[in-house]
């Protein structure tokens, strides 16, 4: 428990050192909730909060876990920590710690600032079952993320993190209602992971009963993206150490 802790702490330090990683995490989801979301609907910025709290939220799972995992592995650190008695167990789970805590700062300033700019307003229970939903609902995005970072190469992971970041959030209706996409995208949006992010983060937002079905396809793409991430850290241990 004391490695996992000092290797949480260290990793968050060395991220909250780094402007150009906490700015953007921190900054960008809030700015765009400013910009698309309907603010003077109550109704509809309420989900729009929602919505963008999980932007917000798997934003840190891609960059952190993706981008963040991909670098390392070409570091000579990284090779140096795979030949200490640490398991990867251990240092996975500080990364989760260290994301989790991002990841409540990010959406916590999406919804500080619909709280400013709108007349959004949620009994206690529904913020206790929006917060839930947003920590269980964000898994599936930090299994990927850890499925990006050991498949695709350093140089490479930026950009597809950022391509399937934006790409997912815009067609699975985190930035705008599923009902006001394109027709083209409104016909694959249902079979996207973070289409079902957004129904089962719509729910608690709009006093709706927890959406099964959603939480079903999150379940199926969390086991699906779990299965790519260990395919994959097996892939560059037999790589490096073989």
């Amino acid at each position: 428990m004391r490695l996992l802790l000092v290797h949480a702490r260290a990793q968050t330090l060395e991220l909250v050192r780094q402007p150009a990683y906490l700015v953007p995490t921190l900054v960008f989801p809030a700015a765009f909730f400013l910009v698309f979301a309907p603010l003077h609907d109550t109704a509809a910025a309420t989900a729009a909060m929602a919505a963008f709290a999980g932007f917000a939220a798997i934003g840190v799972a891609f960059f952190q876990f993706g981008v963040g995992i991909a670098v390392e592995r070409a570091s000579p650190w990284e090779s140096y920590l795979r030949t200490l008695p640490v398991g990867v167990g251990v240092r996975l789970l500080a990364r989760v710690g260290s994301a989790a805590a991002f990841a409540a700062a990010a959406s916590t300033a999406v919804v500080a600032v619909a709280l400013v700019t709108t007349s959004v307003s949620l009994p206690p229970a529904a913020w206790l079952e929006l917060a839930a939903a947003l920590l269980v609902g964000t898994l599936p995005f930090a299994l990927l993320g850890v499925a990006i970072g050991y498949w695709a190469p350093a140089r490479g992971a930026l950009p597809i993190a950022n391509l399937l970041y934006l790409a997912l959030s815009y067609a699975g209706g985190l930035w705008f209602r599923p009902a006001e996409l394109p027709r083209a995208v409104g016909r694959i949006s249902p079979f996207l992971p973070t289409r079902a992010l957004a129904d089962a983060l719509a729910a608690p937002a709009s006093g709706l009963p927890p959406p099964w079905h959603s939480w079903c396809a999150l379940i199926g793409f969390g086991a699906a993206f779990f299965g790519v991430a260990v395919w994959g850290y097996h892939r560059d241990e037999n790589r490096r150490y073989r």
